[in-house]
Order: structure tokens, then C-alpha cells, then sequence
């Protein structure tokens, strides 16, 4: 569906020497490969390992664009070594296999593709991916899906805590919320009004080389 903004570009992506994929089907305009008919020819068999094994772990694996906050988007450069870490994001924020994570954030950004996405295939837990995320059915769909541990950015809970009080909204199995941007007073407020459930705050960027945990509260 994002075929047609790219469109436009085309030309000068191809001067530039930059593959565009299509995910699905074509027709396809010149320059862009869809990637559907490939997958289905692609054997079931893995390639030997030195195909596909990074030859240096610092190379670059993929590129995640910021939101922009300063200026237009800019591309930052994600390393193997940096993605493959990300493998452990929540077994050191205390999840393990046998959690089910809620997950509604954009996979276009490192806290929902990396930090949740693989932090889940890292300790072999369910992901419940959600499209976008509603405050008013969270509760209910927790409750539907099992869902164990909540990863946020801080609005998210302060939607929940703004949300009119119902009965049952206590009765949950969520025991662990951990994301950025939690303000106290809404930190104060969801475990007040929750229950008490543990809060991991984390902080961290795409471009950065540190990240911080809150393991204290």
C-alpha cells in the first residue's frame, strides 16, 4: 500500500544503485522486485552457513529511521552484534518462556521490531502483535490472550489511566510492565489503580551505544 509514495522516486533510487522490494505480488514497476514470487520458488533447505553468517558482526544488518525529532527522518545504522543483543531484552527485564508479551507498537521503530519482536524469540515467548492499540479493549483482550507482560512507551499507560474506571479491571494476569517514557505520577496512578504489577524503565536509542534499566523502581 506504501508502493505509490515510492513511485515518484524511483528513478533517482535506481541512479543511486538502491533495490526497492515489494512485499506481495506484482506487477511491479521497473526497479522494484516483488518479493512474493521469490519466496515461493525459495527452497525449504537453509544455505551453508558462510552464505549467510556475517563475515564481522559490526557490519551493518538494517537501518532504522528516527522519527525525525530535529529535522527529517535519518536512517541509523543497526549492527549483527546490536540486533543479536536484542535477543536478551527481556529475559534481563525478568521474562521467560513461558510469558505471553502484549505488543502494539510500530515495527518500523527499535523498540517493536528489536527489543520486542526478537526480544521474544530470544526466551521463546507468545507474541499477541496487535494492529494498533485500543486503551478501552486492553484489559479484555489481556485477559482473552493471557497476556503476562505489557512493553509501553509511556503514553500508552497514561491512556489506560485515563480511561473511565470499570469493575473487573483488577482482575487481570499481567505481572510485568516495561517500556520508556513513564512519567511518575502515571506510574504511581497505573499501580494504584492496576494493582501491583512490577514496572521496568527502560532508555535507550537506535544511533546510541548504551541503554539504561530501572531494575530498582
Amino acid at each position: 500500500e506504501l508502493l505509490g509514495s515510492v513511485e515518484p522516486l524511483l528513478p533517482e533510487l535506481r541512479e543511486d544503485g538502491v533495490a526497492v522490494w515489494l512485499l506481495g505480488r506484482g506487477p511491479c514497476p521497473p526497479g522494484v522486485v516483488a518479493l512474493q514470487e521469490l519466496l515461493d520458488a525459495a527452497s525449504e533447505e537453509l544455505e551453508p552457513e558462510d552464505v549467510w553468517e556475517p563475515r564481522d558482526m559490526s557490519e551493518t544488518c538494517l537501518y532504522i529511521f528516527t522519527s525525525g525529532t530535529t529535522g527529517l527522518p535519518k536512517a541509523a545504522r543497526v549492527s549483527h552484534l546490536k540486533s543479536i543483543m536484542c535477543l536478551g531484552f527481556y529475559e534481563l527485564v525478568g521474562a521467560s518462556g513461558r510469558d505471553v508479551v502484549y505488543l502494539a507498537l510500530p515495527l518500523y521503530h527499535m523498540a517493536g521490531a528489536l527489543l520486542g519482536i526478537v526480544g521474544c524469540l530470544g526466551i521463546g515467548a507468545t507474541c499477541v502483535l496487535k494492529e494498533k492499540f485500543s486503551a478501552s479493549h486492553f484489559w479484555d483482550e489481556c485477559r482473552a490472550e493471557g497476556v503476562t507482560v505489557f512493553q509501553y512507551i509511556g503514553e500508552l499507560c497514561r491512556y489506560l489511566v485515563n480511561q473511565p474506571q470499570r469493575p473487573g479491571e483488577r482482575q487481570h494476569g499481567l505481572r510485568l510492565a516495561v517500556g520508556s517514557g513513564l512519567s511518575p505520577d502515571v506510574w504511581r496512578s497505573f499501580q494504584r489503580r492496576f494493582g501491583p504489577l512490577r514496572i521496568v524503565e527502560t532508555y535507550g536509542s537506535s544511533e546510541g551505544n548504551v541503554t539504561l534499566f530501572n531494575y530498582t523502581g
